[in-house]
């Protein structure tokens, strides 16, 4: 059956950036579709989202730790792989953001942004493809990119942004090809404008009235709850045969 496949009985999983948002919803998801999830972010709602995830039955681990200090994300993956006895899945969705002309922005600035979308994914899923090699697991590694690894934004300025995303997304592809002799498999998602700010639904008359939502074709933000299915796609058994894809989930932004 179908639905069989996609259940994730017995896998383990570590997402970042789950104190909200997209990390949050899908740490949940992957809880609810049966694997133990432990969640990182520096903000210390991690832990309520980790006292979500046992709700659902599911085993949980919540830590505050910095996804560009590699010591840390070693120290999170050592404990879960002790705790659990292995890693199956990996979801290196942590991230930041800038709106700053590139003529006015401090370098400082862009190697931040560099450091943690790129660099701290890039550390991320090096511990974790790591263990699962150590381990002879056949793991499922899913990084966040954005529509904008693909485009250039307007009318915000967010060029240190652009640029980071456009390397997670060849991090992904280049990952997957050094290590499918692994079994390991990685893949790439990139959302468009997702309403993560929030968790209340936006009003009738609210939908559609900005110019992110008037320039989508489906006029609407995104809801992180509308990337669940397809990261636990991605982390199981179901997408066995996918691996150095990036999946654009942007309401038709990118089309035209």
């Amino acid at each position: 059956m179908i639905l069989e496949e996609m259940r994730l009985c017995g896998k383990t999983a570590i997402v970042t950036g789950a104190a909200h948002g997209i990390g949050k919803a899908c740490a949940l998801a992957l809880a609810e579709a049966g694997a133990d999830v432990a969640v990182v972010d520096l903000k210390e709602e991690v832990f309520q989202t980790a006292e979500e995830i046992r709700k659902t039955g599911k085993h949980a681990l919540a830590f505050q730790a910095d996804i560009t200090a590699e010591e840390e994300i070693l120290a999170v993956v050592e404990n879960v792989a002790a705790e659990w006895g292995k890693l199956d899945i990996c979801f290196c969705n942590a991230g930041t953001f800038q709106d700053i002309p590139a003529e006015d922005m401090p370098l400082k600035e862009f190697k931040r942004v560099i450091e943690v979308n790129l660099t701290g994914a890039f550390i991320t899923a090096r511990a974790a493809g790591r263990s699962m090699i150590e381990n002879h697991i056949s793991g499922s590694i899913i990084l966040t990119a954005s529509m904008s690894g693909h485009i250039a934004n307007i009318p915000q300025c967010q060029c240190a942004y652009n640029s980071s995303k456009a390397g997670v997304i060849m991090l992904g592809k280049s990952l997957a090809v050094e290590w499918a002799r692994h079994g390991i498999r990685v893949n790439t998602v990139s959302p468009g404008y997702i309403r993560t700010w929030s968790d209340t639904p936006l009003k009738p008359e609210e939908v559609g009235q900005s110019n992110f939502e008037q320039w989508t074709p489906l006029r609407r933000f995104g809801q992180a709850d509308e990337l669940k299915a397809l990261i636990v796609y991605l982390a199981g058994d179901a997408s066995g045969f996918v691996t150095g894809s990036d999946y654009v989930i942007d309401g038709g932004y990118t089309a035209f």
